[in-house]
């Protein structure tokens, strides 16, 4: 349970967080912001889809999108993004959705993320909500800001 418990509902794939900052772009690097998620320990490096309009130490709310490698479906272990600090570079969360169309799935793993399936033997059908997964993302997630 978020504490303090949200008083209004969200879409399944929202992740509610906070903005703790916001990096601008470099010649070498993209810009991002740094997000921390209720009831966790996170500090998470999202590269935004557009302008942030929130402000910092401020409520955030939005959809963190990722394209996997190879998913695997896991009997044991519990939901985390690793590392800690920085760009999420492996994920372990339980299906809570999925899409066919666009294959992908939606993942629980302290905050929801919306993952695009990106090993072209794999389907989003051949997961179900309920199923715990791991998974490595070889790139940035990105995150598109709700109004």
């Amino acid at each position: 349970m978020i504490h303090p418990s949200p008083t209004t509902p969200v879409a399944i794939d929202t992740a509610r967080g906070t903005l703790e900052q916001v990096v601008p772009a470099t010649l070498t690097k993209p810009g991002y912001i740094v997000v921390s998620f209720p009831n966790t320990s996170y500090q998470t490096h999202l590269i935004p889809t557009a302008p942030v309009t929130s402000a910092v130490g401020k409520r955030i709310l939005g959809v963190v999108r990722a394209k996997t490698r190879r998913v695997d479906s896991v009997e044991t272990g519990g939901r985390y993004v690793e590392p800690v600090f920085g760009r999420p570079r492996r994920v372990q969360g339980t299906v809570v959705a999925t899409d066919s169309h666009a294959n992908t799935i939606t993942i629980n793993a302290g905050f929801p993320m919306v993952c695009v399936i990106g090993d072209e033997r794999q389907r989003a059908e051949q997961f179900a909500p309920g199923d715990m997964v791991t998974f490595d993302l070889p790139d940035h997630a990105t995150f598109t800001q709700s109004a």
